[in-house]
C-alpha cells in the first residue's frame, strides 16, 4: 500500500503546527509535529540541567531516552517523556530556544530521523518542521514552505502566550524569533531553507481561515484527493 506524504517547512512561529493539524483533519491524514519531538528532547536536557548547545552534554542523554508519541481521540498529537505527558510543558518559551540548539546537533537529528520516516512509511501524513522537505521526506508528494514576516510571527506568539496566562514581551519575542531564524538558517546540519519544488505560502496578510484555504488549494494542485 502506498501512502501520501505532505511536508510543511518554515521558520518558528509561522503557524506550521496549527495549519498542518487542520489540514490533516480535513484530509484524514496523520499529523506529525516534528518540532514537538525536538522540544521533548530539549525538555529532557533542561530537566537534567545540561547545556542544550553542548553535544558533549546532550548526546549521552539520548541513550535510554524514554520518548514516545501518542494521539488522543481527536487525533491530537501528545508527547510523553519518561511516561509523563509533556505536551503543554514543551510549549514554554524557554524550551523553544533550547529546541533550536539541540536540533543543530547531528546526533540528535540522526536519532530522530528514523522515527519520523517510519511514521511516513506506515501512514498518510502531514508532517511539519524545519527540514521535512529537504531531509526527512525529500520525496514527499507535496512540499510547502510556510512563512510570515518576523513581526507578524511575534504578534501571534505574544497572543498565544497571553492566552495561556504567561507573561510575555513583544520586543523580547521578536528578538528571539530573529535569533532562532538565524540559528536555523545557518546551522551546518539541515539548515532551514525552501526545498526544491516546494510551494511558497506567506501568511503575513492572511487570517487563519484564509491560510487554511490557501494551504488546501496548494495541496489539491499537487495530488488528487
Amino acid at each position: 500500500m502506498s501512502f501520501k506524504s505532505i511536508a510543511i517547512d518554515g521558520p518558528a512561529g509561522a503557524g506550521k503546527s496549527t495549519l498542518a493539524k487542520k489540514l490533516a483533519e480535513q484530509l484524514g491524514f496523520l499529523y506529525v509535529d516534528t518540532g514537538a519531538i525536538y522540544r521533548t528532547v530539549a525538555l529532557k536536557v533542561l530537566w537534567e540541567k545540561a547545556d542544550p548547545s553542548d553535544p558533549a552534554q546532550v548526546v549521552p542523554l539520548l541513550e535510554g531516552l524514554e520518548l514516545h508519541m501518542g494521539y488522543d481521540s481527536d487525533g491530537v498529537q501528545r508527547m510523553y517523556l519518561e511516561g509523563e505527558d509533556v505536551s503543554a510543558a514543551i510549549r514554554r518559551h524557554k524550551v523553544s530556544g533550547a529546541a533550536s540548539q539541540v536540533s543543530a546537533i547531528p546526533e540528535v537529528r540522526a536519532f530522530l530521523l528514523d522515527l519520523q520516516r517510519k511514521l511516513a512509511r506506515e501512514n498518510d501524513v502531514v508532517m511539519d518542521g524545519r527540514d521535512i522537505g529537504t531531509v526527512v521526506l525529500p520525496d514527499a508528494d507535496v512540499k510547502i514552505f510556510l512563512t510570515a514576516a518576523p513581526e507578524a510571527r511575534a504578534r501571534r506568539r505574544l497572543l498565544e502566550l497571553e492566552q495561556r496566562g504567561e507573561a510575555a514581551n513583544y520586543d523580547a519575542i521578536l528578538h528571539d524569533i530573529r535569533e532562532r531564524d538565524r540559528q536555523d538558517e545557518t546551522r551546518p546540519i539541515a539548515p532551514l531553507r525552501r526545498a526544491d519544488g516546494a510551494a511558497l505560502l506567506d501568511t503575513t496578510q492572511l487570517n487563519l481561515e484564509q491560510s487554511c484555504d490557501r494551504l488546501l488549494s496548494l495541496v489539491k494542485e499537487k495530488i488528487a484527493l
